[in-house]
C-alpha cells in the first residue's frame, strides 16, 4: 500500500510594519533667568523651576588664580576650603552640624576664574542656610589650627598627584603651552614650595582683598513658590558689606612656541596616558560652535573617528576623546585617553593620522550625528536645580554675554559641514600640538623617537 506524499508545512507569513521614525525635536531654548542687584552690590541670578524643592546656590567670588601672589600659589584653594569651616563666632563642628540641620550640603573650590561655594538645601532650610553663609562671608574663622591642617592635607595631595598620570600629563602640557611667567604654566593648586608658606594671616588677607559683594555673583535655582526671595536675600546676603572694588581682568595668555612630544617616565606602567593639545579659542569666540561640532566628530561619541579607529578597529584603548575645556581667556583643546604600553607609538601615529584626515573633509553624516548629540545634551543640563545652577554659574564665571545660552542652538544649526571641517584643521594643527605621554620610558621611548623629536622627563 502506497503512503500519500507528505506535504511540507505551510510557510508562516509575517506582516512587517514600517519602523517608526521619530519626529524632529522641537526648537529648544533654556528657561530665562532673572538678574537683580542687592543693595551691597551683589549680583544675583535666579531661576524659578517649579517642582524642584531642593534649592541650588552657587556663589562666585572674583578671586582668580592670576591674583595669587607668586610665592603663595595655592592660596585660593586653601581660602576656599577654609571658608567651608564657617564663621569666627562658631566652632567648626557646630557650623557643620548647623549646615546638616538645614538638610544642606556645602562645597567650596577654587577654579581658574575664582572661588566657588556650591550649596544644595531644601527650600524649608533656605533662610537658615543663607544666614550661615552670610556669617561666614562677613567674618570667616580662618583659625591658625584649621589653616595649618589644610596646608598639611594639601601637601599630602601633592604627593599623590605626582603618581596620577592624568595630573602629570595636564601639568606637563600646560608647562609646554604657556610662557614661564604665566600662572597657567604652574600647578593649579600650588606647589609644595608655595603651599608650605601659607598661614592663616595670608588666607585672611587674600579673602579680604578679593571676597567683595560688588564683584561677586550668586546663582540660585529651584522652586521659590511662597518664598519672598528679594526680601530674603537682602536680609541675609545683603548684610555682607565690604568696600567696592573693580572686577578682575584676566591677562591675555602668553603662549610658548614649544610643540613636540614629551615622555614622562613611570617605571613599570602597563598603560600610557596620552594628552595631546594646544591653547585655542573659547566660548567668547565666534568659532566656538564650529569647533564644538568638529571636535565631536573627531572624538565625541562611540561613532567618532578616534573611537572608531583606536577602540573598535585597533583595540588600543577603552575610549578616547577630543574636547575643548573653556576658560575666560580661551580654551584648552585636547585629545586624551590611555592605551596599552606596547602600542603607544602606534596609537600616537593613529591619532595624528585621524587629526590629519580632516583634509578630505567631514561627511554630512558625521556632522549630523555631532549636531544631534550636542543639541541633545543641552536640555539634560537643566534636569536638576544643581546642574542648572552650575551651567548658569559657568556662564557668569566666564563673563559670557547674557544671550549666550539662548542662542547656542541656533548658532550650532548655522554651522555648515565645510565650516566644521575648516575648524577641525584650525583647532588641532599638527605642527602646533604638544604630545604628552606618561608611561614606561624603557618600553615606549624607542617607538616615540621614531615619530619625531622627543623630550624625556623623569
Amino acid at each position: 500500500m502506497t503512503r500519500p506524499a507528505t506535504l511540507p508545512p505551510p510557510r508562516p507569513t509575517r506582516t512587517l510594519h514600517p519602523r517608526p521614525v521619530p519626529s524632529a525635536a522641537p526648537p529648544w531654548e533654556p528657561p530665562p533667568a532673572r538678574t537683580d542687584t542687592l543693595g551691597n552690590g551683589l549680583r544675583v541670578v535666579h531661576l524659578h523651576r517649579p517642582g524642584q524643592r531642593v534649592i541650588a546656590l552657587e556663589l562666585l567670588l572674583d578671586a582668580p588664580r592670576e591674583a595669587e601672589p607668586r610665592e603663595l600659589e595655592g592660596i585660593a584653594t586653601l581660602t576656599a576650603r577654609a571658608l567651608g569651616h564657617g564663621p569666627r563666632a562658631r566652632d567648626t563642628r557646630d557650623f557643620t552640624t548647623a549646615i546638616e540641620t538645614c538638610g544642606a550640603t556645602l562645597q567650596a573650590q577654587a577654579t581658574p576664574d575664582g572661588i566657588r561655594l556650591a550649596v544644595q538645601v531644601p527650600v524649608s532650610g533656605l533662610d537658615r542656610l543663607l544666614d550661615l553663609l552670610t556669617e561666614t562671608l562677613r567674618s570667616p574663622a580662618f583659625t591658625p589650627h584649621d589653616v595649618a591642617r589644610l596646608v598639611r592635607q594639601r601637601l599630602d595631595e601633592i604627593a599623590h598627584e605626582q603618581a596620577s598620570p592624568p595630573r602629570l600629563a595636564a601639568l606637563t602640557l600646560h608647562t609646554r603651552l604657556y610662557d614661564d611667567g604665566q600662572r597657567a604654566a604652574r600647578p593649579a593648586k600650588g606647589s609644595a614650595e608655595t603651599v608650605v608658606r601659607i598661614d592663616s594671616a595670608a588666607v585672611r588677607a587674600f579673602h579680604d582683598t578679593h571676597a567683595r559683594p560688588a564683584t561677586a555673583t550668586a546663582v540660585l535655582v529651584g522652586d521659590f513658590t511662597g518664598v519672598a526671595l528679594p526680601r530674603l536675600l537682602e536680609s541675609t546676603l545683603g548684610r555682607w558689606v565690604r568696600p567696592a572694588a573693580a572686577p578682575s581682568r584676566p591677562p591675555a595668555p602668553v603662549l610658548a612656541a614649544s610643540p613636540g612630544t614629551v615622555l614622562v617616565h613611570r617605571p613599570g606602567a602597563v598603560q600610557t596616558h596620552l594628552l595631546i593639545g594646544r591653547a585655542g579659542p573659547g566660548r567668547h569666540s565666534l568659532r566656538w560652535p564650529a569647533q564644538a561640532i568638529a571636535l565631536q566628530c573627531l572624538g565625541g561619541p562611540l561613532t567618532s573617528r578616534l573611537d572608531r579607529t583606536l577602540r573598535e578597529e585597533k583595540g588600543y584603548t577603552y575610549g578616547i576623546s577630543a574636547f575643548a575645556a573653556p576658560v575666560r581667556t580661551g580654551a584648552h583643546v585636547s585629545v586624551t585617553g590611555s592605551v596599552e604600553t606596547r602600542v603607544t607609538a602606534d596609537a600616537v601615529a593613529e591619532i595624528m593620522a585621524a587629526i590629519g584626515s580632516a583634509a578630505p573633509g567631514l561627511t554630512a553624516s558625521e556632522h549630523h550625528t555631532a549636531l544631534r548629540t550636542l543639541k541633545g545634551i543641552t536640555p539634560m543640563q537643566y534636569l536638576t536645580s544643581a546642574a542648572t545652577a552650575r551651567v548658569l554659574a559657568d556662564v557668569e564665571a566666564e563673563r559670557l554675554p547674557a544671550a549666550y545660552l539662548s542662542t547656542l542652538h541656533r548658532r550650532l544649526d548655522a554651522v555648515t559641514t565645510d565650516e566644521a571641517t575648516r575648524e577641525l584643521r584650525a583647532a588641532l594643527p599638527l605642527d602646533e600640538l604638544v604630545v604628552v605621554a606618561v608611561g614606561d620610558a624603557d618600553a615606549v621611548e624607542a617607538g616615540l623617537r621614531g615619530l619625531g623629536p622627543l623630550t624625556v622627563l623623569g
